[in-house]
Formats: C-alpha cells, sequence, structure tokens
C-alpha cells in the first residue's frame, strides 16, 4: 500500500511541475523569433541586451527582454515593439542604469533568486520598481523584465514619455541614427533654429528696453554697457531655450548631458565675455574722465598706466576663472583638479618652478604698475633709443620710437636695467646746443642772437623759462659755446635745439672771423754762429770790441 501512494504522490508532483512549467515554455510565444542569438542568461546581459536593441532602434528585438506573456499572442510583436519604444524613453529620462552594478552571475541578486531590482521611478506619490526576473523558457533560465514592470510602462510613458511624437507617421521612430530617432533629429534640429531665432529677438527687444531706460539719465557708461550687452546677451537666452526644447525630445541621457554641457558652457562664455567688455568700456570711460577734469598730465598718465595694467589682470584673471568653470564639467578634469588640492604645496612648488619666469613677468607687470617707473606717454631714453610709450601689458612694453618704429620691450627691462626717463616728473626739459668757436668771437653778440631767436621763429617751441649762453670749454685752438635752452616737453625740445643749432651757425658763417681756423706765423731764420777756427786771430784793432768767449 505504501509503495502505492509514494507513486502516486510522485506522479501528481511531476504534473503539478509541468502544469507550472508550462506558461514558461511558451513565454513571448507570439513573437518573431530574434534574427540572432540573444544573451539573457544574466541580469547584467539582459538589461544591456535590451538598452543596446532599444537604442539601434530594434524594438522587434528588444520586445523579447519583456515579459509579455499577459498579452495576447496576436497583439505581442506590435505592442511589444511599442512597450520596448516606451521603456526605453522611459528609462532614457528618469533611470540611468549603471550596470556595472548589476549582477553578471546567472543567479541574479543572492537574496532574491528570481528578481533583480534596477532601481526605482517616482509615480504619482509611489515608486514603480523595475525589476529584471528569472523564467523558463525552453528548459533553459533567462532574466527578462517582469510582468509586473512592463504592465507600469504605459502609465510611466504617459507621465514622463514624448506622446506628440507617436502622433507623427511611423517612420519618424522606425530606427535610430546614432543614437537618436528621426523625430528627436527633427526636433533638434527646429529646437537649434528656434533658439537662435528667439534668442536674437529677445536681445533686440532687451537691449531697446534697457537702452531707452539708460537715456533717461545724463551719464553716458550707462548706454555704454548697455551696447556691450550686444552679442554676449544672446548666448543666455540661447542656452537656456536650447535646454527647454531637448527636454521636450527625451532625448538619451548621453546626448542631454552633452545639451546641458553646452548650454553651461555657452552661460560661461557669455558671462566672461560681458566682464571683458565691461573692462574695456569702464577702462575707456575712467580714462576719459580723467583726461577731461584732469589737468595734471603726468597724474593723468599715471592712472591711465593703473587701470591699463589692471585692466589685464582682470582680463587674465577672467580667462583663467572662464577656462577652470569649462574644464571642471568633465570628470577627468575634476579628478585632477582634486589631486591637486590634495597636493597643493608639492604642485605649488613643481609648477613654481616650471613656470618661475612667466611668474616672475606677471608679479613685473603688477609692481610696475605700483611703482610707475614709466606710465603710457612718458618719454624715454632705452638702448640709446628714444621713444614714447605707448602700450603697457602684463608682460612687455611698446615703446614707438621717433622714426614711427616700434620696439618690444620685456616689462622686466624697466625694473632690472637704468633708463632714462624724460617726462617722470614734469615734461619741461633743458636742452644744450654747443659750438665750436674762435678766441676773437663776441659771447654776448652769440647771446643777443639766441635772443632774437627765442623770440622770433622759435617763440613757437620756447616755453620762455631758461636761455643762456656761456663758455663751456677753452681748448687749445678753440672755445666750446653752449647755448641752453627750455621747452615745454622733449618734441618741442628736439625741434628747438635743432633751429637754435641752424641759425647760430648762420650767424657764425655771417662773422667767418669767429669761425675756428688755424693760424699760422712765418718768421726770418736766426743767422749761424761762424765755425771755431784753430789758428790764433790776429790782434784786434784797438777800437773794435773785446772778442767773445770761444766756444769748444
Amino acid at each position: 500500500m505504501m509503495p502505492r501512494v509514494r507513486h502516486a504522490w510522485t506522479a501528481l508532483l511531476l504534473v503539478g511541475c509541468v502544469l507550472w512549467t508550462l506558461p514558461a515554455l511558451a513565454l513571448n510565444s507570439g513573437l518573431a523569433p530574434p534574427a540572432s542569438p540573444m544573451d539573457r542568461q544574466s541580469p547584467h546581459a539582459a538589461a544591456q541586451g535590451f538598452l543596446s536593441a532599444a537604442h539601434r532602434g530594434d524594438y522587434a528585438t528588444a520586445a523579447h527582454y519583456l515579459d509579455l506573456d499577459f498579452i495576447p499572442r496576436a497583439q505581442q510583436p506590435e505592442r511589444g515593439a511599442q512597450l520596448a519604444r516606451r521603456l526605453k524613453f522611459v528609462l532614457d529620462r528618469k533611470l540611468a542604469i549603471d550596470l556595472a552594478s548589476v549582477s553578471k552571475a546567472p543567479e541574479g541578486d543572492p537574496a532574491d533568486a528570481r528578481f533583480d531590482q534596477l532601481g526605482v521611478i517616482p509615480l504619482e506619490g509611489a515608486n514603480v520598481s523595475i525589476r529584471l526576473q528569472r523564467v523558463t523558457q525552453d528548459s533553459a533560465l533567462v532574466w527578462v523584465f517582469s510582468e509586473s514592470t512592463v504592465r507600469m510602462v504605459d502609465s510611466l510613458f504617459e507621465a514622463y514619455g514624448p506622446r506628440v511624437a507617436e502622433w507623427m507617421p511611423p517612420f519618424f521612430f522606425s530606427g535610430t541614427v546614432l543614437g537618436l530617432e528621426p523625430w528627436q533629429w527633427l526636433g533638434l534640429l527646429v529646437t537649434l533654429l528656434g533658439a537662435l531665432g528667439l534668442s536674437l529677438l529677445l536681445e533686440r527687444v532687451t537691449l531697446a528696453i534697457a537702452l531707452r531706460v539708460a537715456r533717461w539719465t545724463d551719464a553716458t557708461l550707462d548706454d555704454q554697457l548697455v551696447e556691450a550687452g550686444r552679442g554676449p546677451l544672446r548666448l543666455p537666452f540661447f542656452a537656456a531655450l536650447l535646454v527647454v526644447g531637448t527636454s521636450f525630445l527625451l532625448l538619451p541621457r548621453p546626448v542631454q548631458t552633452v545639451a546641458n554641457r553646452v548650454s553651461y558652457s555657452l552661460l560661461i562664455v557669455s558671462v566672461a565675455w560681458f566682464i571683458l567688455r565691461f573692462l574695456r568700456v569702464f577702462a575707456a570711460f575712467v580714462q576719459s574722465r580723467v583726461s577731461s577734469e584732469t589737468q595734471d598730465a603726468a597724474r593723468a598718465r599715471s592712472l591711465r598706466t593703473q587701470f591699463a595694467v589692471l585692466r589685464a589682470v582682470f582680463e587674465a584673471a577672467t580667462y583663467v576663472v572662464a577656462a577652470a568653470l569649462l574644464l571642471m564639467q568633465f570628470e577627468v578634469v575634476r579628478n585632477v583638479g582634486v589631486s591637486l588640492l590634495a597636493s597643493a604645496g608639492i604642485a605649488g612648488l613643481v609648477i613654481g618652478l616650471a613656470a618661475q619666469k612667466s611668474i616672475s613677468t606677471l608679479l613685473a607687470g603688477i609692481q610696475l604698475s605700483i611703482t610707475q617707473p614709466i606710465r603710457i606717454g612718458d618719454q624715454v631714453v632705452v638702448e640709446t633709443e628714444f621713444g614714447t610709450v605707448e602700450e603697457i601689458t602684463l608682460t612687455y612694453v611698446v615703446l614707438r620710437v621717433w622714426d614711427q618704429r616700434r620696439m618690444v620691450i620685456p616689462i622686466t627691462y624697466f625694473l632690472d636695467k637704468p633708463f632714462q626717463n624724460w617726462s617722470k616728473v614734469s615734461p619741461e626739459l633743458l636742452g644744450a646746443v654747443t659750438l665750436q668757436v674762435d678766441y676773437s668771437t663776441d659771447v654776448d653778440a652769440m647771446r643777443a642772437e639766441l635772443k632774437r631767436i627765442l623770440s622770433g621763429e622759435a617763440q613757437h617751441l620756447w616755453d620762455g623759462r631758461f636761455q643762456s649762453v656761456v663758455v663751456l670749454e677753452a681748448q687749445d685752438r678753440t672755445l666750446t659755446i653752449r647755448a641752453l635752452v627750455s621747452a615745454a616737453n622733449p618734441d618741442k625740445l628736439f625741434d628747438l635745439r635743432a633751429l637754435v643749432r641752424e641759425r647760430l651757425v648762420s650767424f657764425l658763417r655771417a662773422h667767418p672771423q669767429w669761425l675756428p681756423f688755424t693760424r699760422t706765423e712765418s718768421r726770418q731764420a736766426p743767422t749761424p754762429l761762424p765755425e771755431p777756427r784753430d789758428d790764433p786771430q790776429p790782434d784786434a784793432p784797438q777800437d773794435a770790441p773785446p772778442p767773445g768767449p770761444r766756444m769748444s
């Protein structure tokens, strides 16, 4: 009796197992066989296979990763492709699946051998679980998206999906190109063109309103700032419209990330662009006010120099900060930045040694703006070249030489080497004209001639402060006469010295006796002495003078 009962229970158990496995054997029986073998042996393989097929637009294959047994067999091909497509949009927008964290073991999550949860999506105050389920198909265990998850796809798509896209012809969502469906490419093109047009329109309207408000004031700075916003202002509008437009396209998360980074980058560029324009407009405004209100020319040049260097400092800082913000969007750069901050001492030492000359040049530019050994507009002599300081930057100085050449000099030169600054304290200068004349020259007549020249044709060059003619040196054959005159600035002094030199030379030509010449004097040669003789001299007459001493 007992063996029969045991056999009966065994038969019932086998029948129950067969009945339980029949639905599994008929999993998605309404779908056509896949074109290529599919790997659904682990949760990782199933999730990766579904996303790969859906992103390349093969929704028929992606439907095999869904549990569609609750759908009638005749509707499974169409509904399966539709549900796969809708699930792809929902996952791309609301759930970033980290495939690296999904189990690669065939058993899945050790805590639950039948289910593996990928995440949850909020819906109407509750959370919808996105889970994979282990089922049996053709006597094999495979992983697919669970029936409960598939049943919630339509509700999730109603909340987060692009319902407008399904009103289009099937061609617009039948496949993908570079991960985007045709309707998304069309929407992206419309978004870009619309954002460009609307940004230009919004910029014009905003600037027109701002310019009308600025005209209510008497100041000109606000008008210039409004004009400075023309160009930089359209970028924030374009970035905002791009973000809003792409949010309706349900782009894949990597593509949406690129769009967001482009918008953020445009915002950074627009702010940096406006700051650079603001610095230029503000510096020009302050320099014009200083030039018009400051009577002291030296003070005006000093302020111009300080503003030029400070503007260069702020511009460099703007470039550095903007570049840092742009690069910090990328994870690799952020990791490098954190590493540098963690080893700031060593990194600072290495960078300081590597860029020692560049850093010293920048610091020299800042030091020059504070100490101001030279200023914009100063007239200096550098390496025997006379010129006017035309431009001062953080790294170099541009000198306009008298013959219109430009000398570019490293800024450290003016802190390390001596040079002449003819207008450091004041532009008034003294200039000397030296001439070689004869000893017979009437110096008082030359003083009178210099006075006549200065009060006549040189009146527009001479500032009336100083004039003199002195004998600077007496040489063996000539006198050195120095005529000293004064002028308001080096340019006038150069012309005045040349004019005085020309007129004094003409004056000496009118008095040729005062020109240097060499004197010669001819004299009769002395009578030679008689040769001495050895024979005795005869007696001299009584009235003759006694003979002189005898030479031997």
